[in-house]
């Protein structure tokens, strides 16, 4: 059994409950409540909300200033008499007012060669190779079939992760003149074998091919994903109208991913006088060198091996000159058919 208290006890510990309970309560009102900043201007507010993205931003800037901006001081080798034991700044300026290693390279055939090459192989990149992708993503989308989408999709992105390396021994096994697999069986058939590899129109042709067959499916990626983004509603829209399914795909789906053919055409266009330097430097050989001597291979061979830093740096400083100059080309012509661009 409990033992049973005392009442006057307990009328004491109440009354010393009740007494504390007030002074407890004024105490926290005593106790002075922070200020919190507020900022007047719409600015102000702006960057107090959302100031956690601009400091993720941080980190990229710091890479951009240390790995793409800071070298950019050395872009003055172009115009000086490259020096392995001087800096930048201590090498003497070239000739004709630093421009001496310019008309040196204008005046080289063998740069001519590249720059034709590469301005000719891009524009048939563009031309042949840019449709495809916008093509297979548009029938990709049309396919109702699940698991066959999805095997589709994998096999044409299998050749993306595949280098230059390998898939020039491909081309030799299938390509070569007297033992590929092509040439033999147009030998059995009493055909002619083709030079696919050593003769320089044919060359173009398989550079070409290749180039489209390793990089189309995942190129198609970025135009599938802006499918995506269109409304369903429109399409049904569509079907309540009569439309069939190429109707939808001309009338919705295209009209849909424009933007984005835009923005990816202007930034080829953009790339006009750049180009890889693995693809050609694998699939180009002495027969063919007229047709595959690109800007990069020619820098390679030139600056690298041949050791002419000053001449090279000019070569891509005029490359990148030029690039800039097509990309704000192809910027201004898209915002005059109405589109936004990329500037």
């Amino acid at each position: 059994m409990e033992e049973n208290k005392n009442p006057e006890v307990e009328v004491k510990e109440a009354e010393a409950v009740t007494a504390a309970e007030p002074a407890g309560k004024a105490a926290k009102k005593e106790r002075p409540a922070k200020k919190e900043y507020v900022p007047k201007t719409a600015r102000g507010i702006y960057f107090k909300r959302y100031w956690q993205l601009y400091a993720m931003l941080l980190l990229p800037i710091i890479y951009f200033i240390v790995f793409k901006y800071s070298p950019m001081y050395y872009v003055l080798i172009a115009f000086k008499k490259y020096s392995i034991v001087q800096s930048v700044s201590e090498m003497p300026w070239a000739k004709n007012h630093g421009f001496e290693y310019f008309i040196k390279a204008f005046k080289d055939k063998d740069f001519i060669y590249a720059l034709r090459n590469t301005v000719f192989l891009n524009l048939l990149d563009i031309l042949v190779g840019f449709p495809i992708p916008i093509i297979f993503a548009l029938i990709l989308n049309e396919l109702r079939f699940k698991y066959f989408k999805k095997t589709v999709q994998t096999i044409a992105y299998m050749p993306h992760f595949l280098s230059w390396v390998i898939i020039y021994g491909l081309a030799l096994q299938l390509f070569a003149p007297s033992t590929g697999l092509i040439n033999l069986l147009l030998t059995k058939m009493d055909l002619e074998s083709v030079h696919f590899l050593d003769e320089g129109k044919n060359w173009v042709k398989t550079y070409i091919g290749l180039g489209i067959w390793q990089s189309f499916g995942w190129n198609s990626i970025i135009y599938l994903a802006a499918i995506t983004g269109i409304s369903p509603e429109l399409y049904e829209a569509a079907s309540v109208d009569g439309a069939n399914r190429f109707q939808k795909m001309w009338h919705i789906t295209l009209p849909g991913i424009r933007p984005t053919i835009v923005v990816l055409l202007v930034l080829a266009l953009g790339n006009i006088v750049s180009s890889n330097f693995d693809r050609p430097f694998a699939l180009q050989n002495n027969l063919v060198m007229k047709n595959a001597e690109v800007i990069s291979t020619y820098v390679y061979k030139n600056g690298i091996k041949g050791l002419q830093f000053s001449l090279t740096t000019a070569v891509g400083l005029f490359q990148s000159v030029v690039n800039v100059i097509f990309l704000l080309l192809a910027n201004w012509f898209s915002r005059k058919m109405g589109e936004r661009g990329i500037v």
